[in-house]
Formats: structure tokens, sequence, C-alpha cells
């Protein structure tokens, strides 16, 4: 009987979509569901292909050519161990178990430790880049020992995404453990916040320049051609474009203005808190989201809660928009610092050895953060291997100054117009605070010692002191 080059556990989309990117590259796939139904109908859909039929764990393992390689692509958590716990009876020393799910980074650890334990490899591997990357070529960042992403890198740079500029593979090995799925998490968070900052651009020019469905498709199409050419602003143009077959209208305006989160974002939010690395951006979507969800109470503030703003944009129309792209990009960059300074931060205290500019290059392609700036970020790293923030790199730094007068102004509009731009302002608070030599933390340390003897530091001699503020 003909071996599989690999076992795969989990046929939902992202998983078939993959499967079928590997056996177009070459390689012989055995694939495993817990619903078989789900295992038959895929391989009724899929005739002729290299795909071989596994009814349990059992059979998928005895299908595969030694050392033997399975991939687990299911929901994160509990299912994950558990699948795992199945396998560890039925593998040996040797064999490969890969996690290409969304799992958190600890947990990446934990298994990392225990698995490699039992004598077999482990790699946690992020992958970016939804189901059309799946099928075509994803983002790929797979955390783990080195050894074993060397026995599976031509697999994976086989499948994955090749960058637009030079063809790059858009895969990498990012580091030891969780290394792999701490890189992903980081990049939902990124584009948690780049999500919320082209929705809040939508929503100045919806409501603060009066522009129609047909104008924000036009004008994020436009906007997709110069420095914001990215997939999300791609999107968002087609989605403005979109009509309803139920209602004959516009798809985005029956669309509940409630945003949904699995928790990527929420977790690098947690881990930036316990690391002490500032990403308010981020954040900020986090909490977006979340109180896009109060619906029912918003609902009800509108009509109880004053608000007393100026509900139109003054000045021209043309040169709002512009403001707008201007602020829209400045601000994505603030966001990408922070992102990226959260990742210098985890790679020191997690020992991962995080390489920043190989993490921008493989984020040009396939992954749904890719964009035109991200050569620009891979640049900067290239230039200054060890540059503290992104904000400090020359070109970056002159990229946001020129905009810095939109940004201000367009964050100055959004408040006396009452419309809310948490992740815009956010983002320019961020700059302004990274920028400024003094910040009035002094007072804060001066507070705490007041009332709490929790001392000070000096400006003009080290050590921790305590005073008698009554003084």
């Amino acid at each position: 009987m003909h071996r599989a080059d690999l076992g795969f556990i989990g046929l939902a989309v992202m998983g078939q979509n993959l499967v079928l990117n590997m056996e177009r590259h070459g390689y012989a796939v055995a694939v495993y569901n817990r619903t078989t139904t789900r295992t038959d109908e895929f391989l009724e859909r899929n005739p002729g292909l290299k795909l071989i039929r596994a009814a349990t764990l059992a059979e998928l393992v005895d299908r595969l050519a030694r050392p033997r390689i399975v991939m687990i692509m299911v929901q994160a958590g509990p299912a994950v161990d558990a699948i795992i716990a199945d396998l560890l009876h039925l593998l040996e020393a040797g064999d490969l178990v890969i996690d290409g799910g969304n799992s958190h980074f600890k947990d990446s650890d934990r298994r990392a430790a225990y698995i490699q334990a039992q004598g077999l490899d482990f790699l946690g591997v992020g992958v970016s880049g939804g189901e059309e990357g799946a099928l075509w070529g994803p983002s790929i960042m797979p955390g783990g020992a080195r050894a074993a992403f060397v026995r599976v890198e031509g697999l994976l740079t086989a499948i994955s995404a090749k960058a637009p500029r030079d063809q790059a593979p858009c895969l990498a090995y990012m580091g030891p453990r969780g290394a792999g799925h701490y890189v992903k998490m980081v990049h939902n968070a990124i584009e948690y916040g780049d999500m919320q900052l082209i929705a809040e651009a939508y929503d100045l020019l919806h409501r603060g320049l009066g522009l129609t469905n047909a104008e924000l498709a036009d004008t994020f199409a436009e906007w997709n051609e110069g420095e914001l050419d990215s997939f999300l602003i791609e999107i968002t143009a087609q989605i403005f474009r979109a009509m309803d077959p139920l209602t004959n209208q516009a798809l985005i305006d029956v669309v509940l203005d409630k945003a949904a989160q699995k928790g990527t974002g929420k977790w690098a939010s947690q881990d930036a808190l316990d690391l002490g690395a500032p990403i308010p951006t981020i954040n900020a979507a986090v909490v977006g989201r979340i109180l896009s969800s109060l619906k029912s109470e918003r609902i009800q503030a509108a009509d109880r809660l004053p608000g007393r703003a100026d509900g139109q944009w003054t000045g021209d129309r043309e040169e709002g928009k512009a403001a707008i792209r201007d602020a829209l990009y400045a601000s994505k960059i603030s966001a990408y610092a922070q992102g990226m300074a959260l990742l210098s931060t985890a790679s020191a205290e997690y020992g991962y050895e995080l390489q920043l500019g190989e993490i921008a290059a493989i984020w040009r392609g396939g992954c749904i953060i890719r964009a035109r700036f991200l050569e620009d970020v891979m640049c900067a790293y290239q230039r200054d291997r060890i540059l503290p923030n992104l904000l400090l790199d020359p070109a970056i730094s002159a990229a946001v100054g020129a905009r810095l007068p939109s940004w201000r102004r367009v964050v100055s509009h959004a408040v006396l117009m009452g419309i809310p731009v948490p992740a815009l302002g956010t983002s320019l608070a961020y700059y302004d605070s990274y920028r400024t030599a003094r910040l009035p933390a002094n007072l804060i340390q001066g507070q705490r010692d007041l009332f709490g003897a929790h001392t000070y530091e000096r400006i003009d001699r080290p050590g921790n002191f305590h005073a008698d503020w009554s003084r």
C-alpha cells in the first residue's frame, strides 16, 4: 500500500484547502476528521487526487511513511490536547506533530516540552491567509526545534505564498517552542488594529464627509493604488460595491454593527500588559469590538446621552479625504510600531530570538495584513537589526512627520463632530507619548509615594527615595 507523506487531522475549510494545496504540490496526504461524513464528502468532491482516507487515528498513523508527520488543524484549546494525547499512543520516537491552528503560545510552549520528552518532535505553526491563502499560499510562521522545521521546510516552502516583489517564500523559522504561535498572535493583533483604523476612516468619510457607498468604494480603490496598498484596503473597496440579493440594497447597510472576535487580539493585549509593552491601538481595537457588542445599550444611550457635537466636517471635501488618508496611514505605522515592539519585548522575555526583519518579510504575501508598507518595515530592520522602535527609523519617521498635520486635524475634527476614533486617536497619543522627553509620570510617582510610601526615583541621583510631601 502506498504510504502518505503526511497525515492531516481536521477538515474544516482551512484544513481542506491546506490539504489541496499540499496535494497540488505533489504530496500524498492521508486525511482524518472526527466526523467521518466530512472526510467522505471532501474526498467525493476531489476525486483522482493523492488523498488517502482514514476512518480512525490509528488508521491515519498506519498509512504514513516513517518517520511520520502529522499535522493538526482543529479548534485551539482542549481539542488539540485530546488529539495529541491519542496520537502519543500511536506514534513513536522521531515522529513529528505539527499544530497548525490558532493555539495560544503558552500552550505551544507546554506541548513542545511534553511531546519532546516523549521522544517526538513538535512544531507550533502559525498560518495566515484565510481560506484563499490556505489553498493558494499562506504566510507560515513555524516555531519549535529547528531540526524539526528543517524536516518539513521543503513542504512548507512549496505551499507558502510568495512575496510580490521578489517571489521569496512567505515562510521563515521563528524560534523555539511557541515562537511561531506568538508571532501569529501578534500578526492577528495588528490585523485587529488595522481593521479598526479602516473602520474609523470609513465612519469619518461616511458620516463626516457624506460619501455614498459608491464613492466609498471608489475612494478605497484609489487609496489601494498608493501607499495604503494592502489586502484589507482592497477588500474594503469590494465590500462597498456588494449588493444584498434579499433587499437589493447595499449589503454593508444591512450588516449589523457588532464585530465578533476569536481571542487572539485579546491574548496579545493580555500578554502585552504582563510584559509592560504598550500597544494602545490594538487594545483600542479589542475594546472597540467589545463596545460594538453592546448594541441594545448603545441604542438606548443614543437617545439619552447628549452629544453637543458639530456633525459636519469643515473645509473642502477632497482635502478632507486626503487628510483622512494621511491619518489612516500614519496610524497604521503607529500600530505596526507597537506590534513590532511587542515582538521585540516578548522575544527577550521568552527567549524566542525573533528576527523582526524576517517577520516583516514573510508578512508581505499570503497573510491578512499583507501590504506594500511591509517592504518599508522589512528595510527598516535590514538597516538596523536592533532598532528599538520602528518609529525611530529615519524613513519611517519622515513618512509620519509629513502626515502629522493631517493626522492631528482629523483626530481633532472627529472629536468635535462626536465621531468616535479610539484607534486613530490612541495611535496619535502613542506617537506623541513616545516622542515626549518628559511625561507627567513624575506626578504619578509623587502621588504613589505620598499615599502609599511606594518611593520615587530622582533625575539627579540613582536610588529609590521617600519624602514627607507635607513640607
